[in-house]
């Protein structure tokens, strides 16, 4: 299985890359984790947010690849604890299901991008900086296959 995280932005500090790819590192190859970087559309004093919004949808939605299950993180999708999160790898795998994670730009996903995913995944009620959700996001997946293999990190 291989999941994909599709995320707006390309220059995230040192600590952020680290982070994301020392989880990355620990995973098998049967249940990978890779980065896909969108370019961040131009924000100026001017700028039309919702075009920015609208270009960054367009690269999202062309770096999905056609077969794969689509998860949108959204402030407002359904939240998981890990033991949930690890049922929910369990059915993807079951199902042969790749997978693509959609984290939107500082403002937010594009509405096809939503409207594209196959559910909405709220990490956290609070607002996150979306670097850390990098983080955040390949640690709860590396914790998730843990628990799934009942590997000592989890506890």
């Amino acid at each position: 299985m291989r999941i994909k995280l599709i995320a707006v932005g390309t220059k995230m500090p040192a600590w952020v890359t680290d982070g994301f790819h020392d989880y990355c590192k620990r995973l098998p190859k049967d249940f990978s984790l890779e980065l896909v970087e969108i370019a961040m559309a131009p924000r100026g004093k001017n700028a039309d947010i919702a075009k920015a919004i609208r270009k960054e949808g367009d690269s999202m939605l062309d770096a999905i690849p056609a077969n794969d299950k689509v998860i949108a993180l959204e402030v407002l999708g359904k939240s998981y604890s890990t033991e949930q999160l690890a049922e929910q790898v369990v059915d993807w795998r079951m199902e042969g299901d790749n997978v693509s994670l959609l984290v939107g730009g500082p403002d937010g996903l594009d509405a096809r991008c939503r409207q594209r995913a196959d559910k909405l995944w709220s990490l956290s009620d609070l607002t996150l900086p979306h670097p850390i959700v990098r983080v955040i996001l390949a640690e709860q997946l590396y914790r998730a296959w843990t628990l799934i293999n009942n590997h000592p990190y989890h506890r």
